[in-house]
């Protein structure tokens, strides 16, 4: 550990500065999806250049079709060829959500403030914890091991986007195009959270996503319900129900095969999910509820982490504004995604999705589809050597035992990044339940902050003594 030492001291001395960069970089709106911010998503991707040349690494804009992307190269402790030297990938995004409502702000969105909170201070601003604050605490972790000893202990890539928020439609053919390049062991990832405040924890279950856009056509224009109605077929009346059948009355969801290739967690994972003691009012609580929901037999967790969803996210038609008009709409639409679990086919769920609803066509009606999000689910082997040494540099900086943990969300890049350029993610983040993701008020704890700085100090030392893969 002797390397590792004066690394986190010199993170502990300048975590004033480490505070002040991020809160710089905070200002920058850089919302990639309003093309009225394109100026400030390009000053934020040069921002990120910028710091990283500060620090010696090999950095530049690469243009694509949307926003620009940012790579960065740093040889390591000796030549760039060493092939004994682990090559590290982190990804991250510098793109932020719309600060939309403005008028439940507390704060200027863009205006990063330091507040008091009873877990100790915490800077509010929008993309704090979405991915700015997680991507400075590895940049940060970087400036201290470069400050003390002049270089990194591994090679490392870093890979930047500024299409996050707006889907990565540039990602997945940037990553083709420059494949060999990109080639690495192992990528880093800091997207999500911690299991509490004083738990780490290492995100090793992501769910997948079938994302669709449905819609239902019928008569030829919208009509008058007084002189069409109970005569035609209503376009909404007849949407609604036929989603009311996606799940039965146990939360058992009916698309056909939707079950089919699930795999089921060990019993040893449930043994280990049970004993993180996860409460689950405390969960509904936060959010203003109090009566649980899903599928009957299940634990929380498991339907968090282990189960498939089926959601409308979206539903309208015919008039929606203010006051009155009645009329029977041409057609209706919903949004409707599925999250999946280690083993489904996103296209065979869209397939079912397409069978349930042609069994269930109305006189006259007629489907439209669109599909903006197609990811398989993602599990890291607990046995993973890098999963191993990224808990081993958790628990060099906590007090408490770090967890493996599953997330309920997807991370589209994760699946990309195995499927193109052929390696895994860890998945290393410490934001918490209550930081309010792409809500008012976003936040990121400063202890979070600082024990995510300390923590990649000392995961890249232990990323360092791990064997390289093949051909990376």
């Amino acid at each position: 550990m002797s390397d590792l030492e004066p690394v986190l001291d010199h993170l502990r001395r300048d975590f004033g500065g480490a505070v002040g960069r991020l809160c710089d970089l905070l200002r920058i709106p850089s919302v990639s999806t309003d093309p009225a911010y394109k100026a400030d998503v390009l000053r934020a991707a040069q921002w990120m250049v910028d710091d990283l040349k500060s620090m010696g690494f090999d950095a530049g804009l690469r243009q694509t079709p949307g926003h620009p992307i940012v790579v960065a190269h740093h040889a390591g402790p000796g030549d760039a060829t060493d092939g004994n030297v682990p090559h590290i990938m982190y990804y991250g995004h510098y793109d932020v959500q719309p600060p939309d409502p403005l008028e439940l702000w507390e704060t200027g969105p863009f205006e990063p403030t330091i507040v008091e909170a009873a877990r100790g201070p915490r800077v509010i601003a929008r993309g704090a914890v979405d991915d700015k604050g997680q991507v400075m605490t590895w940049m940060e972790a970087f400036r201290a091991w470069i400050k003390v000893h002049g270089t990194l202990p591994v090679r490392v890539t870093v890979l930047l986007e500024g299409e996050e928020e707006c889907g990565s439609p540039s990602l997945p053919g940037f990553l083709r195009d420059n494949r060999e390049e990109l080639q690495a062991d192992i990528c880093m990832v800091s997207d999500t959270g911690s299991w509490d405040l004083e738990t780490p924890g290492a995100t090793y279950m992501l769910r997948g996503m079938m994302y669709a856009e449905l819609t239902l056509h019928g008569p030829s224009r919208d009509l008058h319900s007084g002189m069409y109605g109970g005569a035609v077929l209503n376009p909404i009346n007849a949407l609604t129900r036929i989603l009311g059948q996606l799940h039965d009355a146990d939360g058992r969801i009916q698309i056909p095969g939707f079950y089919d290739d699930v795999e089921e967690p060990s019993a040893a994972e449930l043994e280990a999910w049970k004993g993180l003691g996860f409460d689950e009012a405390a969960f509904l609580g936060e959010i203003g509820l109090k009566t649980p929901t899903g599928e009957k037999g299940r634990t929380a967790l498991e339907r968090l982490w282990s189960r498939p969803t089926c959601d409308i996210n979206g539903i309208h038609g015919g008039y929606t504004g203010a006051g009155a008009k009645t009329v029977i709409a041409a057609h209706a639409t919903a949004k409707l995604s599925c999250r999946l679990v280690p083993g489904q086919d996103p296209h065979k769920v869209f397939a079912g999705l397409k069978a349930f609803l042609d069994a269930r066509t109305p006189a006259d009606g007629r489907w439209e589809f669109k599909t903006f999000s197609m990811s398989r689910a993602i599990r890291v082997p607990a046995d993973s050597p890098w999963l191993q040494a990224a808990m081993r540099g958790l628990a060099a900086v906590y007090t408490k035992k770090p967890v493996l943990i599953g997330c309920g969300g997807s991370i589209p890049v994760v699946g990309m990044i195995q499927d193109t350029l052929g390696f895994d993610s860890l998945l290393v983040g410490f934001g918490l339940e209550d930081d309010r993701v792409h809500s008012p008020n976003e936040k990121f704890d400063l202890a979070c902050f600082r024990n995510g700085m300390l923590s990649h100090a000392a995961i890249l030392q232990q990323l360092a003594d791990v064997a390289r893969r093949p051909g990376a």
